[in-house]
């Protein structure tokens, strides 16, 4: 990796790969939850990643990029296996909400710190529309994370029994 362009090029194929994987673990914690709000945005943020991969093949078609397939992103799949603990989980409904939050949350962080990267450097390239398309996916993902945050402190975390009985 020699180049900004060629180190461009490796992130989006990683968000590509990250996305896409995404697509796979959001039904499963959609049927885990218990909340209709918190399946609802699951759901939601479904249909979103979906467009997101539809941007990232924009973006690569507007940069030449022959495919953004290959990578696998190694960060998102032990993301989802850490989240998919909680799949397994049996408990008081409101906690294993809060712990699929917290484990979608760990996801959203990981998109935001990385789609701002790679747009920090699509900025340094002089790729204007490269830089626009990765904005409003870092819009999407923050969001989303702060949906996910209005949801738990509203809802799910007051429902959830405090101690032992």
């Amino acid at each position: 990796m020699d180049t900004l362009n060629a180190l461009l090029e490796e992130q989006l194929q990683d968000l590509y790969n990250a996305e896409n994987q995404l697509t796979k673990a959001l039904p499963k914690m959609a049927k885990k939850a218990s909340n209709a709000g918190l399946q609802a945005a699951f759901k939601s943020h479904l249909d979103e990643t979906k467009g997101q991969i539809e941007r990232l093949k924009e973006i690569g078609e507007e940069l030449g990029i022959k495919k953004l397939t290959g990578k696998v992103c190694k960060a998102m799949k032990g993301l989802i296996e850490e989240g998919a603990e909680v799949l397994e989980e049996d408990g008081d409904d409101a906690v294993i909400d809060a712990a699929l939050i917290a484990a979608a949350q760990r996801v959203e962080h990981y998109e935001i710190a990385a789609y701002g990267t790679v747009r920090a450097i699509a900025d340094q390239l002089g790729h204007t529309k490269v830089s626009k398309l990765l904005s409003q996916t870092l819009k999407e993902e923050s969001a989303c994370d702060e949906k996910l945050t209005k949801l738990s402190v509203d809802k799910i975390l007051p429902a959830a029994p405090q101690e032992e009985e």
